[in-house]
């Protein structure tokens, strides 16, 4: 539909020139491009001819700076870049420019979208857009709302379902004897992004306040930790930095994602969560949890998604090193980047369920002691992933939002290490027949513990089960705020509700398989019980932990009790004992009694991991009954925090002095140190390296930036060294703008438009 006079539209022919069926590679490339002619001929031309006796266009205006409203009404304006980024589903505006004034009854014209190479219309990859009477919401068009003596200007609608990418612009006006395109000019390259703001786009959302935090904040907050000691750490997104968006891009080409799949969220996410790990396919980020960083960066020295993005697009090689954080951190940016909605959540005690058994395995011996030989299941002190909004029309209806979605190496999924998008709805019921990987993470959050006994004979007896350990607390940033919502109630029911039984039912019913049946479990509730406690825990200190044992029976017991304290990555996987004890408590009736265990800091600093935590197993068997109690708890040490200043005037475009200070707790001295800081739209991230730092002694360091976007703004700063690790610090600064450099803006709007010179 190329114009205004019908019986000329059949004359345009296949920018691709392919018809019907056709054996055309893969097109797995937004950046490789054909050359597209810019005369096509529909035969022989005739002697005489000459371009310039037609309609010929002359320049093309696209509305592209920060300030004008092609960006500001697509909310494209923070994306640091010099091209066109719209968002589909929206109209946006165009001026071109003729040799001559435009004629509508006699000239034919019509814009073209090209994205890749074999550009053809019935894969989207081609896009004329034709000039219509009025445009129609769910289709290409374009009208024309102004007529200057030798120019019109567009107004332009896009498909809200057409490929995100970069596309190529072209204007081809229509002759006698052929085609006349203009010339490929980069300049002219338009990214066009998904639009939460659109109805009729997938990735639709009707709170602008959700908006605002789920797309357009480049700054997050990452939850860690322990569940009774939680940390936060701000992470640097940075979706509208230099150069992201093409990283963002290249991700999906080296995902190999057909161009024609690359309007659909359920494709992008599913294909994201692969190669954003490099576990098989040289993706993105490559783990690690040796506590062996010498190859690369230690993933808690990041500050954000930044320069790790920048390092792969640049390389194409995986970026070292990531955990659990690291990759959600970088999904975030990649699905906020394309414009999907995203927020990044941490799983409290979050099982690592490889068989989807709904059961993690803990064995004792038969005098109660941990078996740490057979005892190989593991459940993470936190786990973080993501959630990506959108609609799910592969599935019936209802599923349609939150998904979970999970980039780190845990689990293959249809061949390779992903995990999603499953609708966190169809989880919560336990209708975990949708998919992607709906039972894995229903596991996840779900799982008992089972403690079971060997006997000497090498028989199992199942001596308790704990269903409230694991997913005790799932949370993600509040919006507009730095604090933690809590969603655990849209994973799960209430422990011990009747719907919380009914998901589960729904979910074995679905294959999720559970060993250990509830009415299968002979053991009787115990009347005696034991509480684990400790003090506030300072890396580099000595502390205590404090068990008390409670006897709510007539009898009187005696209790055999075994603590051992092991180091353990954040992943639950121990890595060695630090020490153990053996308790003997005499319990009278109805009684209580405390028994408070001293750690030295020089039993557990020698083989502390990345986390700085500390696990301890705390079992004890009851004499006169053979009852077993079993507890397991994590100790997060607390380290000391980087201290931040900003000195001098906070304003755009104007140099400010950013001071990052540390001070040495331990009693040796710390070797290697590595200092990172940062913040978007403030200073790009830089990095100073220190070859030691005496004991108890002060560290400063002095760096002047020169902030570019104003409002309130984040510093964010990290150390990192062999011995400490997950040092952190951050710092929140208002920059205001600079009403010099507005009005020049200004002056330059005016001056384009003809009204100031």
């Amino acid at each position: 539909m190329s114009g205004s006079t019908p019986n000329k539209e059949k004359k345009r022919p296949s920018v691709s020139g392919h018809t019907g069926r056709s054996s055309l590679p893969p097109n797995f490339s937004n950046g490789e491009e054909d050359v597209i002619p810019t005369m096509e001929l529909f035969g022989i031309l005739p002697r005489g001819f000459d371009a310039k006796d037609y309609l010929e266009v002359e320049n093309v205006h696209l509305f592209k700076m920060q300030y004008e409203k092609n960006k500001t009404e697509h909310h494209t304006d923070r994306y640091v870049s010099n091209k066109l980024i719209i968002r589909r589903g929206q109209n946006f505006s165009m001026k071109i420019d003729f040799n001559r004034p435009y004629n509508p009854e006699t000239d034919q014209f019509w814009v073209e979208y090209l994205i890749g190479r074999y550009p053809q219309q019935s894969k989207g990859t081609y896009i004329p857009v034709p000039i219509v009477p009025s445009l129609e919401v769910g289709k290409w068009g374009a009208v024309i709302s102004e007529k200057g003596h030798n120019s019109v200007n567009l107004t332009i609608l896009s498909a809200p379902d057409c490929i995100v990418g970069k596309f190529r612009l072209y204007v081809a006006v229509l002759t006698p004897h052929g085609i006349i395109r203009t010339n490929r000019n980069p300049d002219a390259d338009t990214y066009i992004l998904f639009n939460p703001w659109c109805k009729e786009d997938s990735v639709y959302m009707d709170d602008e306040r959700e908006i605002e935090e789920y797309v357009l904040n480049d700054i997050g907050v990452i939850f860690h930790g322990e569940i009774n000691h939680r940390k936060t750490r701000s992470w640097e997104y940075g979706q509208f930095e230099d150069r992201i968006l093409d990283a963002c891009l290249y991700i999906m080409d080296k995902a190999k994602l057909d161009l024609s799949g690359r309007g659909n969220p359920i494709k992008i996410c599913r294909v994201g969560s692969a190669v954003i790990n490099s576990k098989d396919d040289d993706g993105v980020v490559a783990g690690s949890w040796t506590n062996d960083y010498s190859m690369g960066v230690s993933p808690s020295a990041w500050t954000g998604s930044v320069d790790i993005l920048l390092e792969y697009h640049s390389s194409g090689l995986p970026v070292r090193y990531g955990q659990c954080w690291v990759f959600a951190g970088v999904f975030n940016t990649f699905l906020r980047c394309l414009g999907i909605p995203s927020r990044l959540v941490t799983n409290y005690f979050s099982a690592h369920d490889n068989d989807s058994n709904l059961q993690t395995d803990v064995f004792l011996n038969e005098d109660g002691i941990t078996n740490t030989t057979l005892t190989k299941d593991s459940i993470w002190n936190y786990h973080c992933w993501n959630e990506a909004w959108m609609t799910r029309p592969d599935i019936p209806v209802g599923f349609g939002g939150w998904q979970a979605v999970d980039a780190t190496p845990q689990e293959t999924s249809d061949g390779m290490y992903r995990c999603g998008p499953a609708p966190v709805q169809a989880i919560k019921h336990g209708h975990v027949c949708f998919q992607f990987d709906a039972p894995y993470i229903f596991s996840e959050v779900n799982s008992d513990i089972v403690y079971s006994k060997i006997m000497k004979d090498g028989s199992k007896v199942v001596e308790y089960v704990d269903k409230t350990h694991v997913g005790q607390k799932i949370l993600t940033k509040e919006i507009g705020g730095n604090g933690a919502q809590d969603i655990t109630d849209s994973y799960k029911f209430p422990e011990g509700t009747e719907e919380e039984r009914l998901a589960l039912e729904a979910a074995l019913m679905y294959g999720v398989k559970k060993e250990i049946r509830d009415d299968d479990q002979q053991q009787s509730v115990s009347d005696a019980d034991m509480d684990f406690q400790s003090d506030n825990a300072v890396f580099g200190s000595d502390f205590k932990v404090t068990l008390t044992f409670k006897n709510r029976s007539p009898n009187r017991y005696t209790i055999n009790a075994y603590l051992s304290g092991h180091v353990v990555y954040y992943t639950g996987v121990l890595k060695a004992e630090f020490m153990s004890k053996d308790l003997d408590v005499t319990l009278e009736p109805a009684s209580s009694e405390i028994v408070e265990v001293q750690i030295r800091a020089n039993e557990y600093l020698g083989k502390i991991v990345e986390q700085a935590s500390l696990h301890f197993f705390s079992t004890a068997r009851i004499n006169e009954t053979k009852k077993i109690l079993a507890k397991q708890n994590i100790v997060a040490l607390h380290v000391p925090e980087l201290r931040i200043k900003a000195l001098g005037e906070k304003m755009v475009g104007k140099e400010m002095t950013v001071i990052v200070e540390f001070t040495n707790p331990l009693k040796k001295k710390l070797q290697n140190v590595s200092l990172r800081v940062g913040g978007p739209g403030v200073m790009r991230t830089k990095t100073q390296n220190f070859k030691e730092v005496p004991p108890n002694s002060t560290l400063n360091w002095e760096e002047n930036c020169t902030p570019v976007r104003a409002g309130a703004r984040k510093l964010i700063a990290t150390l990192d060294c062999d011995t400490l690790r997950h040092v952190y610090g951050e710092l929140d600064v208002v920059i205001s703008s600079n009403t010099g450099i507005a009005l020049g803006m200004l002056f330059s709007l005016l001056g384009a438009l003809g009204i100031c010179r």
